[in-house]
């Protein structure tokens, strides 16, 4: 499921954030690495399957499913508030530009109505071709702004596309070194832990045999 990327990441992020703290799981790797799958796969059952290949080296099945649920169901509702959110914006904006629209025609209707009555004027006097420069230059400082130049025009997106995918690239990076380095941790500490075990039995056949 499709959202929104930047209404929705602060609150998702911080409680995703407190949910990794509480399963003991590095929020500033993983963090960002769950936060960019989420916005780059486009539906639930693709989300849940990046989600379990993230988490299975942490959670066994059961909880690894139900911790997955979780997570996908605060994106969800976290989603739908940030495209009511959104829609209210985009009306806002919309009923602005109608507003300057209307700005724009009455000025021009304002400009047209002023020259012809000065034109009508220059006429009477027989002053038109002594006056065509000025009048040229008058009609352009009454025109108003073209509308064009009343729209927002945000010539950076695709800057920031692009430094969002190197952002969510470098988090699947870090993430994936993090997870070998664990799992490289946990193949260490099972080892020891099996040679305790055998030391343990070696000492525990030994004293037998003393005795």
């Amino acid at each position: 499921m499709a959202a929104p990327h930047h209404q929705i990441a602060g609150e998702f992020e911080n409680w995703l954030n407190e949910r990794l703290d509480s399963l003991e799981v590095d929020r500033e790797v993983y963090g960002a690495y769950i936060l960019g799958v989420l916005q780059e796969e486009e539906n639930d059952e693709e989300q849940k399957d990046a989600l379990q290949g993230i988490l299975s080296a942490f959670l066994d099945e059961d909880n690894l499913e139900e911790v997955c649920q979780q997570i996908l169901k605060q994106w969800t509702e976290c989603s739908s508030r940030s495209a009511a959110k959104k829609q209210d914006e985009v009306q806002a904006i919309a009923s602005l530009i109608e507003k300057q629209a209307q700005i724009v025609v009455k000025q021009k209707e304002v400009s047209e109505e002023a020259k012809k009555k000065k034109e009508a004027l220059l006429a009477q006097y027989a002053n038109i071709t002594d006056d065509e420069d000025e009048d040229e230059e008058e009609e352009q400082a009454t025109m108003g702004i073209p509308i064009e130049k009343s729209l927002f025009k945000n010539t950076n997106v695709e800057d920031v596309l692009n430094r969002r995918k190197h952002q969510r690239d470098q988090a699947r990076e870090d993430a994936q070194k993090k997870k070998e380095q664990d799992k490289m941790q946990r193949e260490k500490d099972k080892l020891a832990k099996q040679e305790r075990k055998d030391k343990e039995k070696k000492r525990t056949q030994k004293g037998e045999r003393k005795r």
